[in-house]
Protein backbone atom coordinates (compact mmCIF):
# COMPACT_ATOMS: atom_id res chain seq x y z
CA UNK A 1 0.00 0.00 0.00
CA UNK A 2 1.17 3.52 -0.71
CA UNK A 3 1.11 6.06 2.10
CA UNK A 4 -1.23 9.01 1.66
CA UNK A 5 0.05 12.19 3.24
CA UNK A 6 -2.82 14.70 3.50
CA UNK A 7 -1.65 17.90 1.81
CA UNK A 8 -1.63 21.17 3.69
CA UNK A 9 -5.06 22.74 3.40
CA UNK A 10 -3.69 26.26 3.04
CA UNK A 11 -6.28 28.29 1.17
CA UNK A 12 -7.53 25.36 -0.93
CA UNK A 13 -10.81 25.13 1.00
CA UNK A 14 -11.26 28.83 1.67
CA UNK A 15 -14.60 29.96 0.29
CA UNK A 16 -15.59 26.45 -0.81
CA UNK A 17 -19.09 25.15 -0.17
CA UNK A 18 -19.30 21.76 1.52
CA UNK A 19 -22.31 19.55 2.20
CA UNK A 20 -21.88 16.69 4.65
CA UNK A 21 -23.93 14.30 6.74
CA UNK A 22 -23.23 13.02 10.24
CA UNK A 23 -21.75 16.32 11.33
CA UNK A 24 -23.06 16.62 14.88
CA UNK A 25 -20.63 14.28 16.64
CA UNK A 26 -17.48 12.25 16.16
CA UNK A 27 -15.60 12.32 12.88
CA UNK A 28 -18.27 14.49 11.28
CA UNK A 29 -18.13 17.24 13.90
CA UNK A 30 -14.33 17.30 13.78
CA UNK A 31 -14.54 17.66 10.01
CA UNK A 32 -17.02 20.53 10.35
CA UNK A 33 -14.62 22.33 12.72
CA UNK A 34 -11.65 21.68 10.45
CA UNK A 35 -13.43 22.95 7.35
CA UNK A 36 -14.63 26.01 9.24
CA UNK A 37 -11.08 26.84 10.31
CA UNK A 38 -10.03 26.47 6.65
CA UNK A 39 -12.60 29.08 5.60
CA UNK A 40 -15.25 26.84 4.03
CA UNK A 41 -18.98 27.36 4.16
CA UNK A 42 -20.48 24.21 5.64
CA UNK A 43 -23.97 22.78 5.47
CA UNK A 44 -24.17 19.72 7.67
CA UNK A 45 -26.96 17.36 8.60
CA UNK A 46 -27.63 14.91 11.40
CA UNK A 47 -30.53 13.57 13.46
CA UNK A 48 -28.90 14.87 16.66
CA UNK A 49 -30.57 18.26 16.78
CA UNK A 50 -29.20 19.75 20.05
CA UNK A 51 -25.60 18.82 19.21
CA UNK A 52 -25.91 19.99 15.63
CA UNK A 53 -27.51 23.32 16.50
CA UNK A 54 -24.98 23.94 19.25
CA UNK A 55 -22.03 23.32 16.90
CA UNK A 56 -23.48 25.55 14.19
CA UNK A 57 -24.14 28.34 16.67
CA UNK A 58 -20.65 28.10 18.14
CA UNK A 59 -18.89 28.23 14.76
CA UNK A 60 -21.15 30.89 13.29
CA UNK A 61 -20.10 33.28 16.05
CA UNK A 62 -16.51 33.16 14.78
CA UNK A 63 -17.16 32.92 11.04
CA UNK A 64 -15.40 35.19 8.57
CA UNK A 65 -17.38 37.61 6.38
CA UNK A 66 -19.26 35.63 3.75
CA UNK A 67 -18.64 32.32 5.54
CA UNK A 68 -21.77 30.29 6.32
CA UNK A 69 -22.30 27.44 8.78
CA UNK A 70 -25.76 25.89 8.85
CA UNK A 71 -27.15 22.77 10.48
CA UNK A 72 -30.26 21.01 9.22
CA UNK A 73 -31.99 17.98 10.70
CA UNK A 74 -31.26 15.24 8.18
CA UNK A 75 -32.43 11.65 8.14
CA UNK A 76 -29.97 10.24 5.60
CA UNK A 77 -32.21 7.30 4.74
CA UNK A 78 -34.88 9.71 3.48
CA UNK A 79 -34.58 11.22 0.00
CA UNK A 80 -36.35 14.49 0.78
CA UNK A 81 -34.26 14.99 3.89
CA UNK A 82 -31.03 14.69 1.90
CA UNK A 83 -32.50 16.91 -0.79
CA UNK A 84 -33.27 19.61 1.75
CA UNK A 85 -29.63 19.73 2.83
CA UNK A 86 -28.31 20.14 -0.72
CA UNK A 87 -31.04 22.67 -1.52
CA UNK A 88 -30.11 24.75 1.51
CA UNK A 89 -26.50 24.94 0.38
CA UNK A 90 -27.35 25.70 -3.24
CA UNK A 91 -29.96 28.34 -2.45
CA UNK A 92 -27.65 30.01 0.06
CA UNK A 93 -24.36 29.92 -1.86
CA UNK A 94 -25.32 29.17 -5.45
CA UNK A 95 -23.17 26.04 -5.74
CA UNK A 96 -21.72 22.99 -3.98
CA UNK A 97 -17.98 22.23 -4.27
CA UNK A 98 -17.53 19.15 -2.08
CA UNK A 99 -19.87 16.52 -0.63
CA UNK A 100 -19.01 14.10 2.17
CA UNK A 101 -21.18 11.22 3.40
CA UNK A 102 -20.05 10.59 6.98
CA UNK A 103 -23.20 9.42 8.78
CA UNK A 104 -23.08 5.87 10.08
CA UNK A 105 -24.41 3.72 12.93
CA UNK A 106 -23.81 0.30 14.42
CA UNK A 107 -27.07 -1.10 15.71
CA UNK A 108 -26.16 -4.73 15.32
CA UNK A 109 -28.19 -7.84 15.90
CA UNK A 110 -26.29 -11.10 15.63
CA UNK A 111 -28.10 -12.67 12.69
CA UNK A 112 -26.52 -16.07 13.36
CA UNK A 113 -26.82 -16.06 17.15
CA UNK A 114 -26.18 -19.56 18.51
CA UNK A 115 -29.19 -19.13 20.78
CA UNK A 116 -31.60 -18.82 17.86
CA UNK A 117 -34.17 -21.59 17.75
CA UNK A 118 -36.72 -22.83 15.26
CA UNK A 119 -39.20 -20.61 17.08
CA UNK A 120 -37.20 -17.41 17.67
CA UNK A 121 -35.82 -17.38 14.13
CA UNK A 122 -39.35 -16.83 12.82
CA UNK A 123 -39.21 -13.25 14.02
CA UNK A 124 -37.71 -10.98 11.37
CA UNK A 125 -34.44 -9.35 12.54
CA UNK A 126 -34.16 -5.58 12.81
CA UNK A 127 -31.55 -4.84 10.15
CA UNK A 128 -33.21 -1.88 8.46
CA UNK A 129 -31.68 0.82 10.66
CA UNK A 130 -28.09 -0.11 9.84
CA UNK A 131 -28.74 -0.77 6.18
CA UNK A 132 -30.73 2.44 5.73
CA UNK A 133 -28.17 4.72 7.37
CA UNK A 134 -24.97 2.99 6.28
CA UNK A 135 -25.83 2.05 2.69
CA UNK A 136 -29.12 3.52 1.49
CA UNK A 137 -28.05 6.91 2.88
CA UNK A 138 -24.76 7.11 0.90
CA UNK A 139 -26.56 5.95 -2.25
CA UNK A 140 -29.20 8.68 -1.95
CA UNK A 141 -26.53 11.22 -1.01
CA UNK A 142 -24.32 10.30 -3.98
CA UNK A 143 -27.18 10.63 -6.45
CA UNK A 144 -27.95 14.15 -5.26
CA UNK A 145 -24.27 15.09 -5.03
CA UNK A 146 -23.71 14.08 -8.66
CA UNK A 147 -26.23 16.73 -9.74
CA UNK A 148 -25.51 19.56 -7.31
CA UNK A 149 -21.73 19.31 -7.69
CA UNK A 150 -21.92 19.91 -11.43
CA UNK A 151 -24.15 22.97 -11.22
CA UNK A 152 -22.67 26.35 -12.05
CA UNK A 153 -23.51 29.37 -9.87
CA UNK A 154 -26.66 31.16 -11.10
CA UNK A 155 -25.65 34.47 -12.66
CA UNK A 156 -28.70 36.27 -11.29
CA UNK A 157 -28.57 34.87 -7.76
CA UNK A 158 -28.78 37.93 -5.51
CA UNK A 159 -28.84 35.90 -2.30
CA UNK A 160 -25.60 34.06 -2.96
CA UNK A 161 -22.82 36.14 -1.41
CA UNK A 162 -20.37 33.24 -1.55
CA UNK A 163 -21.07 32.55 -5.21
CA UNK A 164 -20.36 36.19 -6.08
CA UNK A 165 -16.97 36.26 -4.39
CA UNK A 166 -15.66 32.81 -5.31
CA UNK A 167 -15.48 31.45 -8.89
CA UNK A 168 -16.70 27.97 -9.71
CA UNK A 169 -14.02 25.29 -9.45
CA UNK A 170 -13.37 22.13 -11.39
CA UNK A 171 -11.97 20.49 -8.26
CA UNK A 172 -15.25 18.90 -7.18
CA UNK A 173 -15.30 15.85 -4.94
CA UNK A 174 -17.58 13.22 -3.44
CA UNK A 175 -16.12 11.40 -0.42
CA UNK A 176 -17.79 8.36 1.12
CA UNK A 177 -16.91 7.06 4.58
CA UNK A 178 -16.76 3.27 4.65
CA UNK A 179 -14.75 1.34 7.25
CA UNK A 180 -12.00 -1.23 7.66
CA UNK A 181 -15.03 -3.54 7.88
CA UNK A 182 -15.72 -2.54 4.28
CA UNK A 183 -12.82 -4.60 2.95
CA UNK A 184 -11.98 -7.07 5.73
CA UNK A 185 -13.93 -9.52 7.86
CA UNK A 186 -15.77 -8.26 10.93
CA UNK A 187 -16.99 -11.29 12.91
CA UNK A 188 -20.24 -10.59 14.71
CA UNK A 189 -20.96 -7.48 12.66
CA UNK A 190 -22.57 -9.06 9.62
CA UNK A 191 -25.02 -6.27 8.78
CA UNK A 192 -22.61 -3.43 9.51
CA UNK A 193 -19.85 -5.09 7.50
CA UNK A 194 -22.19 -5.82 4.60
CA UNK A 195 -23.31 -2.19 4.45
CA UNK A 196 -19.75 -0.85 4.61
CA UNK A 197 -18.66 -3.27 1.87
CA UNK A 198 -21.53 -1.74 -0.08
CA UNK A 199 -20.17 1.78 0.41
CA UNK A 200 -16.77 0.65 -0.86
CA UNK A 201 -18.51 -0.90 -3.86
CA UNK A 202 -20.48 2.29 -4.41
CA UNK A 203 -17.25 4.27 -4.71
CA UNK A 204 -15.91 1.77 -7.24
CA UNK A 205 -19.13 1.93 -9.24
CA UNK A 206 -19.07 5.74 -9.41
CA UNK A 207 -15.39 6.65 -9.81
CA UNK A 208 -15.16 6.17 -13.58
CA UNK A 209 -18.58 7.65 -14.23
CA UNK A 210 -18.40 10.83 -12.16
CA UNK A 211 -14.85 11.71 -13.20
CA UNK A 212 -16.28 12.33 -16.68
CA UNK A 213 -18.19 15.15 -15.01
CA UNK A 214 -15.00 16.30 -13.26
CA UNK A 215 -16.18 14.96 -9.90
CA UNK A 216 -13.61 12.92 -7.98
CA UNK A 217 -14.94 10.01 -5.91
CA UNK A 218 -13.03 8.40 -3.04
CA UNK A 219 -13.71 6.30 0.05
CA UNK A 220 -12.32 6.49 3.58
CA UNK A 221 -11.91 3.24 5.54
CA UNK A 222 -10.98 3.98 9.17
CA UNK A 223 -9.85 1.30 11.59
CA UNK A 224 -10.46 1.68 15.33
CA UNK A 225 -11.48 5.31 15.91
CA UNK A 226 -12.27 6.86 19.28
CA UNK A 227 -15.98 7.57 18.90
CA UNK A 228 -19.06 6.47 20.82
CA UNK A 229 -19.45 3.57 18.36
CA UNK A 230 -16.51 1.68 19.89
CA UNK A 231 -17.02 2.48 23.58
CA UNK A 232 -17.52 -1.19 24.43
CA UNK A 233 -14.04 -2.27 23.31
CA UNK A 234 -11.90 0.76 24.18
CA UNK A 235 -10.36 -0.71 27.35
CA UNK A 236 -9.40 -4.05 25.83
CA UNK A 237 -8.00 -2.25 22.79
CA UNK A 238 -5.89 -0.02 24.99
CA UNK A 239 -4.60 -2.99 26.96
CA UNK A 240 -3.57 -4.70 23.72
CA UNK A 241 -1.48 -1.65 22.77
CA UNK A 242 -3.06 -1.40 19.32
CA UNK A 243 -3.05 1.83 17.28
CA UNK A 244 -6.14 4.02 17.39
CA UNK A 245 -7.41 6.95 15.41
CA UNK A 246 -8.76 10.08 16.98
CA UNK A 247 -11.77 11.52 15.19
CA UNK A 248 -9.70 14.54 14.10
CA UNK A 249 -7.17 12.18 12.45
CA UNK A 250 -9.83 10.80 10.13
CA UNK A 251 -11.23 14.30 9.53
CA UNK A 252 -7.78 15.48 8.39
CA UNK A 253 -7.56 12.61 5.91
CA UNK A 254 -11.01 13.44 4.52
CA UNK A 255 -10.10 17.12 4.14
CA UNK A 256 -6.84 16.08 2.48
CA UNK A 257 -8.72 13.96 -0.03
CA UNK A 258 -10.98 16.91 -0.80
CA UNK A 259 -8.03 19.08 -1.87
CA UNK A 260 -5.89 16.35 -3.52
CA UNK A 261 -6.87 17.12 -7.12
CA UNK A 262 -5.17 14.03 -8.57
CA UNK A 263 -6.90 11.55 -6.26
CA UNK A 264 -9.84 9.67 -7.74
CA UNK A 265 -11.20 6.18 -7.19
CA UNK A 266 -9.05 5.48 -4.15
CA UNK A 267 -9.93 3.84 -0.85
CA UNK A 268 -7.83 5.00 2.09
CA UNK A 269 -7.24 2.77 5.08
CA UNK A 270 -6.73 4.98 8.17
CA UNK A 271 -4.87 3.50 11.13
CA UNK A 272 -3.27 5.32 14.04
CA UNK A 273 -3.76 8.66 12.31
CA UNK A 274 -1.99 7.51 9.14
CA UNK A 275 -3.53 6.63 5.77
CA UNK A 276 -2.67 4.22 2.99
CA UNK A 277 -4.19 3.71 -0.45
CA UNK A 278 -5.63 0.23 -0.99
CA UNK A 279 -6.63 0.12 -4.64
CA UNK A 280 -3.16 0.25 -6.16
CA UNK A 281 -2.08 -2.88 -4.30
CA UNK A 282 -5.24 -4.74 -5.23
CA UNK A 283 -4.82 -3.90 -8.91
CA UNK A 284 -1.08 -4.63 -8.96
CA UNK A 285 -1.44 -8.07 -7.40
CA UNK A 286 -4.57 -9.07 -9.32
CA UNK A 287 -2.72 -11.56 -11.58
CA UNK A 288 -1.48 -13.33 -8.44
CA UNK A 289 -4.81 -13.86 -6.72
CA UNK A 290 -7.03 -14.10 -9.82
CA UNK A 291 -4.61 -15.84 -12.17
CA UNK A 292 -2.71 -14.20 -15.03
CA UNK A 293 -5.01 -15.32 -17.84
CA UNK A 294 -8.14 -14.64 -15.82
CA UNK A 295 -6.81 -11.18 -14.96
CA UNK A 296 -6.10 -10.37 -18.62
CA UNK A 297 -9.55 -11.56 -19.65
CA UNK A 298 -11.15 -9.62 -16.83
CA UNK A 299 -9.42 -6.39 -17.83
CA UNK A 300 -10.50 -6.88 -21.43
CA UNK A 301 -14.05 -7.48 -20.24
CA UNK A 302 -13.96 -4.29 -18.19
CA UNK A 303 -12.99 -2.37 -21.32
CA UNK A 304 -15.95 -3.86 -23.17
CA UNK A 305 -18.32 -2.99 -20.31
CA UNK A 306 -16.97 0.58 -20.15
CA UNK A 307 -18.88 2.75 -17.70
CA UNK A 308 -22.24 1.10 -18.14
CA UNK A 309 -23.80 3.24 -20.85
CA UNK A 310 -24.80 0.19 -22.90
CA UNK A 311 -26.15 -1.95 -20.07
Amino acid sequence: MSRFEPPELGTHLQGKVVVLTGGALGIGSELVRLLHSAGSSIFFGDILIPQGESLASELSSSSKPGQVVKFLYTNVSDHLSNLGLFDLAYKTCGRVDHAVSVAGINKEENIVDGDLTLESVRKEPNINASLNVNLKGPILFSRLASVYLRQQPPTNDKTSSTAKTEPATKNKSLTLVSSVAGFTEAPGLAVYSSSKHGVYGLMRALRKVLIKQEIRTNAICPWMTETRMVSGIEESWKEAGLPRNKAIDVARVIAGVMVAESLNGEALYVEGGRAWGIEEGIERTQPQWMGEKQSRDFQKGQEVLGTGENW
